[in-house]
């Protein structure tokens, strides 16, 4: 999944268990900047920093910055490492996101964007308001 520095999505692509997040991040961020040229820069996490994605950055002419983990004992919140997992609990709401209930990995996909555009048409209807009632 990828996001904006909000938590928004920019593009989202599923696909089988066995294959490494790291490992499909070419069609991804393809995917991403085919629909949003202006982007320059990409925020990842260390897991990230693989030859498949440098390849695919460079290929793509982005910037990859490596959000590594702040050394310290306890929890220390780092900018823009918790984006997406904020992203992940809200779509954990949508019941049908709550379980793998899909067979076709296009059908996840789509409810991926249903459910942030569900999220993003309620934040434009209601400005004030900060949660989202069950759908």
């Amino acid at each position: 999944m990828a996001v904006d520095t909000s938590g928004l999505l920019l593009g989202v692509l599923v696909h089988a268990a066995n294959v490494q997040d790291a490992d499909s991040t070419w069609d991804l961020l393809k995917r991403v900047k085919r629909l949003y040229c202006w982007l320059k820069a990409v925020f990842a996490d260390s897991i990230y920093n693989r030859l498949p994605v440098l390849l695919a950055c460079f290929l793509l002419g982005l910037t990859l910055i490596i959000v590594r983990r702040i050394a310290g004992t306890g929890f220390i919140v780092a900018p823009r490492r918790w984006v997406v997992e904020r992203t992940l609990g809200w779509l954990g709401r949508w019941r049908r996101l709550s379980k793998d209930y899909e067979e076709l990995p296009e059908v996840s996909e789509t409810m991926v964007t249903l459910a942030m555009i569900r999220l993003m048409l309620h934040r434009l209807a209601h400005p004030n308001r900060k949660r989202l009632p069950p759908p």
